[in-house]
């Protein structure tokens, strides 16, 4: 039995510096062997840098997953290059740098992290449904995990179902609230529909208050500020077998 740890978005350089004063605990307490985390707003103002990224695999991630903020830094098109980073797989093909998937070679077992982005709501990609029938056909590991990056819970739940008995897990990210729905599918699929942040906890998404509240009251543009003080980590730990890929435990946890 193996045991993957998944964290949410991170948050800006609060988010950053919260995650690797804590992941290294984490990992040790819980004898992590695999660590995901998603950075898509791990650099200032939102998508992710050559900084932000190295702050989180300095960290002790094994893999960042992003979303809809990938590409929202051109300086940083070329941390997609390197293989510890995967940008949702339903961007359209050609033209679109890096890879959906990146598989992890443990020696005696692999791990395959997908990372799709759903259409409700947001961008008109490539359908995520379709995507992952054509991506499960090409790999060759029972141990699959997916970062399904989507605003609708309705979406999240039928990518849930859909890929039931087969892949292992399905982590909902992007509305950076965790849910309480974590469950073992059909008894062999991980799931939550939102695994949640890592940055300030009063704050509205990682988001100073004030400019969110304002922003809604007065529906005038405003320059969203990072939320200041205290910091809170919400991730998942899911137990499962590298000799099948069915997950037998998944577990919520939030650190502050």
């Amino acid at each position: 039995m193996k045991r993957l740890l998944f964290i949410g978005d991170v948050v800006g350089r609060a988010g950053c510096d919260f995650l690797a004063s804590k992941l290294s605990s984490i990992k040790r307490e819980h004898n992590i062997d695999i660590t995901v985390v998603n950075g898509e707003n791990s650099a200032q103002g939102n998508g992710v840098s050559r900084s932000s990224a190295d702050s989180i695999i300095r960290a002790g991630a094994d893999i960042i997953t992003t979303g809809n903020h990938a590409f929202r830094r051109r300086e940083a098109m070329d941390i997609f290059d390197d293989d510890y980073i995967v940008r949702p797989a339903n961007y359209p093909e050609g033209g679109c740098v890096g890879s959906g998937v990146r598989t992890l070679d443990m020696g005696a077992y692999s791990v395959a992290v997908i990372n799709l982005m759903g259409t409700v709501y947001m961008d008109p990609l490539d359908n995520p449904f379709t995507k992952i029938d054509e991506i499960l056909e090409t790999i060759d590991t029972p141990n699959i995990f997916l970062d399904f990056h989507a605003e609708a819970t309705s979406e999240k739940k039928a990518m849930g179902h859909y890929l039931t008995g087969r892949v292992s897990g399905v982590f909902g990210t992007h509305t950076h609230v965790q849910t309480a729905d974590e469950c073992i599918l059909g008894g062999h699929t991980a799931y939550i529909t939102d695994v949640g942040m890592v940055g300030p906890e009063l704050s509205c998404l990682g988001v100073d208050t004030e400019s969110a509240i304002n922003r809604l009251r007065f529906r005038m543009p405003v320059k969203f500020q990072e939320a200041e003080g205290a910091c809170f980590l919400c991730g998942t730990i899911v137990d499962f077998n590298e000799k099948d890929g069915k997950s037998h435990k998944i577990n919520r946890i939030i650190i502050r």
